[in-house]
């Protein structure tokens, strides 16, 4: 009942949004360089395009004072904010920027201002970091502005490319909705399979290669390795081409999956980790088979490894439907993206991780890029103590620092709040942050990263001991 209490409020919050834009001429559009902010701005812009109203694209790694001066220089009617904007709502409103805001991280006001339309989950008692991701609430916020049903699919993309699915199994709250209106529309299909990346598009020894999450002894890193456990499960890797898993039948489906469970259990894997491998996967149905857009994973993957090396714009039009530039350039930034990732993983596997009272971390400095260092850490995570939340740091472009924190759900319900720790922390050292519970992130000056450690191993620990009391 509660969810359904939420949905109407948004939608309420919604019309309103949709209201505001349709007097408006000229909008600029801002967002978050993930697949999340990139789905978000692909859904609006693409209800722009539908509505005739004129907009211009415009991305950041992150929103502070010297990036919404430039968005208030800019002079546009109106400025939609999706996937960001929450947390700045009060400098917003201080430039006096006309503005709707369709976010899901923690907002730094629930106050109303003048001029603003704030649509945020979290207003209405919601659940942002799991429930409904930045393109979902953009989503709520297209269909108000018309028949945008099959806009579902990039709102799925961008849940699952934040992750909201790796705690259930499967999208929740919210999301559901979505779901059950992409799949009326006939947009979206999901169910139960395998939830190990590569489906539509690697080879089946590859995509266990690759596993990360969850990550498999003996198999995970070792190609022979995968050939040997698929050829003695008598699975024929494949004749003129390799076979990926879209190729292969039910039965042999369900003969991989029953071993990996078994040779799981052996190499010690706890059994909560085995789970992962099977849950709720979702098909993008208009797109064709065996690329990466056919399913929500590889595409936020492909959508991350454009926005995350300053290519926000051939993701975009990834999005906004460019199935041949656009797409080559993106797929050729995903095979760098995938190298960079490994890269960054045996960096860290080499210097090994900090250990701090109540947290862990490394420090990349410049070896890792500061838009993917996040993806790293939560990578890492997989192998790691989860006990403790994990933090990375790296090197930004303009000499600040830039941190991602990343939790588990047992940890969040231990009392773990890493938005308002990582919030909180950065402020005391004269930086910004913000996020959600179970990921958040921030930049700090370089010089204060040794005290930011300390702040934010003490404010952690006190989350897990009250909670604990």
């Amino acid at each position: 009942m509660k969810i359904e209490k939420i949905c109407t409020s948004l939608r309420r919050l919604a019309e309103d949004g949709a209201e505001v834009i349709s007097r408006s001429e000229d909008v600029l559009v801002v967002s978050h360089i993930d697949a999340d902010g990139l789905t978000a701005a692909g859904v609006i812009c693409t209800a722009l395009s539908r509505k005739g109203i004129d907009y211009t694209p415009l991305f950041f790694k992150q929103l502070d004072s010297r990036a919404i001066e430039r968005i208030a220089d800019a002079g546009s009617d109106l400025v939609i904010f999706t996937d960001l904007g929450s947390g700045m709502i009060q400098e917003i409103s201080s430039f006096g920027i006309r503005a709707v805001i369709a976010d899901h991280h923690r907002p730094g006001s629930a106050e109303i201002y003048r001029g603003i339309v704030h649509i945020n989950p979290h207003l209405l008692g919601g659940d942002g970091a799991t429930h409904i991701s930045g393109s979902g609430t953009a989503f709520i916020l297209a269909n108000a502005m018309g028949r945008n049903e099959d806009l579902s699919a990039l709102a799925v993309v961008g849940a699952v490319g934040d992750l909201q699915d790796l705690s259930s199994g499967r999208l929740v709250g919210l999301n559901r909705r979505i779901i059950e209106v992409g799949s009326r529309a006939g947009v979206l299909s999901f169910g139960p399979d395998l939830k190990l990346f590569g489906k539509q598009t690697r080879p089946v020894f590859k995509m266990l290669e690759y596993s990360t999450d969850p990550y498999i002894p003996g198999l995970s890193g070792d190609e022979e390795a995968c050939i040997s456990f698929l050829k003695e499960i008598g699975i024929r890797l494949g004749g003129e081409r390799w076979r990926r898993w879209i190729d292969l039948d039910q039965d042999e489906r369900a003969r991989i999956v029953s071993a990996l469970i078994r040779h799981g259990l052996r190499s010690g894997i706890p059994g909560f980790r085995l789970e992962r491998l099977v849950g709720e996967v979702y098909t993008l149905s208009r797109e064709r088979e065996g690329t990466e857009l056919r399913d929500a994973s590889e595409f936020s993957t492909l959508l991350n490894a454009t926005a995350r090396y300053g290519h926000s714009r051939i993701g975009l039009d990834v999005c906004l439907g460019d199935r041949d530039r656009a797409l080559e350039e993106a797929r050729l930034l995903l095979s760098q993206h995938r190298q960079n990732l490994l890269n960054g993983i045996k960096l860290v596997k080499e210097r090994g991780l900090v250990q701090l009272s109540h947290i862990q971390y490394f420090d990349a400095g410049e070896e890792i890029l500061d838009t993917i260092v996040g993806i790293v850490a939560g990578m890492v995570f997989q192998i790691a103590d989860r006990s403790k939340p994990i933090l990375a740091f790296a090197a930004t472009p303009d000499g600040m620092l830039k941190v991602s924190a990343r939790g588990t759900q047992d940890l969040v319900r231990a009392g773990l709040d890493l938005s308002r720790a990582v919030s909180a922390s950065a402020n005391e050292v004269g930086g910004v942050g913000g996020g959600h519970s179970i990921a958040a992130g921030a930049t700090i000056p370089p010089q204060s990263r040794d005290e930011f450690l300390s702040i934010i191993d003490r404010v952690i620990g006190e989350q897990m001991k009250s909670r604990g009391s």
